[in-house]
């Protein structure tokens, strides 16, 4: 015989024992008390395992209320910092304290750095020519 170890398949196993021992009861009265016992803690245990269930259908709907509130608050932050842009200018040095960088222009070309010119055109071969 295997032993079970999912949760719900080790229940079950205790569900079946109490089942059994219920059934049994006339035969196994010297047992009464601790099957009472057992008894009692399958309940609780049955208690614990429908509050995880709810706890868990919760957290779902919690997390998915906490990504909807995150992508609503991400949105409303992107237009209040255009906002704050707009207020103070692109180039205010005012906007590093809200987390923006201020517009300071593209970095310049070195002197001596010219624009690579393009390269040539291929010419036609006397080949390809149709005379």
């Amino acid at each position: 015989m295997t032993k079970e170890t999912t949760v719900r398949g080790r229940v079950g196993r205790l569900q079946r024992l109490l089942a059994r021992m219920t059934e049994n009861r006339g035969e196994l009265d010297h047992l009464e008390p601790s099957r009472l016992r057992f008894e009692e803690l399958f309940g609780q245990l049955q208690d614990a395992a429908n509050r995880q269930a709810a706890y868990a259908a919760r957290k779902q709907e919690a997390s998915q209320q906490l990504q909807g509130l995150l992508v609503e608050g991400e949105r409303m932050a992107t237009v209040l910092q255009l906002a704050v842009k707009q207020h103070y200018g692109i180039r205010a040095e005012k906007l590093t304290d809200f987390g923006l960088k201020p517009f300071r222009g593209r970095p310049r070309k070195a002197i001596g750095e010219t624009a690579k010119p393009a390269k040539p055109a291929a010419e036609p071969t006397a080949a390809s020519d149709p005379e």
